[in-house]
């Protein structure tokens, strides 16, 4: 295979608008599966796979393995630039792992990476083994053509992000800080992907570059009461005492609260649709932004869901023991009264624990790397109008600030204005267009020269 070499480019170099799709249908069909414990096939053999392609284009990626088959790989590639070297590094991460998949549900198997009607589907294909395919394809294109970056870059591609990255993002943080030394910056997943917006002067194209991400609080809740027989009076039933509570707070309102990314947003989706923008009450602009609307509508207040209900194992017993898990995410700045109200709302008689609790991120819409992003995306789409905006969900961004990094999403996709990509996240027959790949492979190979 081709490697970087003094002097120019080597004969029959990867070129990454043809290699991406490849690499994203390998990776795919690589299963990494993540339940949230130990139990799936790990990320190993994946993380061997990109080590590989990594040391074909020359580097020298290092694997860690957290756990046995949880396994990230970390590699550096070496600023051009000596001036530019000088500049703090640039840290691009990916995940490896993927949540469930029952082929039962799905048109294809969510492992075969099949390629049809021009999109490639299966598990990860926008979550978020599209985005390894891309650095991948990119980064060896580069070396194999002896084009290295300004400044030193960092690339990561990471266990267990599914599950909050504690075997993955957050392992390399806590035990290998050094090999991030430099790393002032950073991008990751879920950013840079186009979004239609129809008005009256037509459809707009917006690139939406995440900038922030709601904290994360995925809580269990426990009651407890009188254990007895199932046909006599009850008077501390476990079970009615918890499904009272989870029924309070999953119906509950949060306040609207808008924060700098969210506002900026509908501000700008505002100006294209005609609407008027009152932040205390966006749902005119909301109710006009189609399915998109469970992302960002989820993004002007605190949340929590009740996803898991568990109790009793026979019908004629009463139970002493009820608990439910929740999924509750927090805006940026709000994290302490989002703890108070779900207390208020529960009432005293429920005990709340984590499952896993972690940070908000946030950051500015501005500064040189915000500009690379920017240019970089309308170079390939001259029409292209970048706007920042919150994420409902959490991405390893949260692990990588504790180190000081200013972290923002950026996997640049230019998608179909009818795709429901949103709806991709965690859904049933995921799938990514192969085109959006080789933009965003070109996207990325710009930005890599600007950043």
């Amino acid at each position: 295979m081709a490697v970087a070499q003094q002097g120019g480019i080597v004969p029959g170099h990867p070129v990454a608008a043809d290699e991406v799709a490849g690499l994203c249908r390998d990776l795919i069909r690589i299963d990494t599966t993540n339940p949230g414990d130990h139990s799936g096939p790990g990320e190993r053999a994946a993380a061997e796979y990109v080590a590989e392609r990594l040391s074909e284009a020359g580097l020298e990626p290092q694997l860690f393995e957290s756990h046995p088959g949880r396994a990230s790989v970390v590699a550096r590639i070496e600023g051009a630039d000596p001036a530019a070297r000088e500049r703090p590094a640039l840290l691009v991460h990916g995940h490896l792992d993927v949540v469930p998949a029952d082929p039962g549900d799905w048109q294809v198997h969510p492992f075969s990476g099949e390629l049809r009607d021009g999109y490639i589907w299966g598990r990860g294909a926008v979550d978020m083994k599209d985005m390894d395919a891309m650095v991948l394809a990119v980064t060896r294109q580069r070396l194999a053509e002896g084009r290295r970056p300004p400044r030193d870059i960092v690339l990561a591609f990471v266990a267990d992000e599914e599950a909050g990255g504690t075997w993955g993002a957050r392992w390399l943080v806590d035990n290998h800080p050094e090999l991030f030394e430099g790393c002032t910056e950073a991008i990751g997943e879920v950013g840079g992907f186009s979004y239609t917006v129809g008005g009256p002067d037509g459809p707009q194209r917006l690139y939406l570059l995440e900038t922030a991400e709601k904290g994360m609080a995925w809580m269990r809740l426990t009651a407890r009461g009188r254990a007895g027989h199932g046909s006599m009076l009850s008077s501390e039933n476990a079970v009615t005492e918890l499904a009272e509570a989870v029924a309070r707070l999953g119906r509950h309102e949060f306040p609207v609260q808008m924060t700098s990314a969210v506002r900026e947003f509908l501000s700008e989706v505002a100006g294209i649709i005609g609407v008027d923008f009152d932040p205390d009450d966006p749902r005119a602009i909301l109710d006009k932004l189609g399915p998109i609307t469970r992302l960002t509508g989820a993004t002007i207040k605190n949340t929590v869901n009740p996803t898991v209900l568990q109790a009793g194992y026979k019908v004629n017993v009463i139970p002493q023991v009820a608990s439910a898990q929740v999924d509750g995410r927090f805006l940026p700045g709000h994290e302490k009264e989002f703890f108070a109200e779900v207390d208020r709302v529960l009432g005293p008689d429920i005990q709340r624990e984590f499952v896993h609790h972690d940070v908000a991120v946030e950051t500015s819409f501005d500064g040189e790397l915000t500009e690379a992003m920017k240019d970089a995306l309308t170079s390939e789409d001259p029409s292209a109008r970048v706007v920042p905006y919150c994420l409902s969900g959490g991405t390893d961004a949260k692990s990588f600030s504790r180190l000081g990094i200013r972290c923002f999403g950026f996997s640049p996709l230019q998608l179909p204005a009818d795709l429901d990509f949103s709806g991709m996240f965690h859904g049933v027959d995921e799938r990514v267009p192969a085109d959006a790949l080789r933009f965003g492979a070109r996207v990325l190979d710009r930005f890599f020269d600007l950043c």
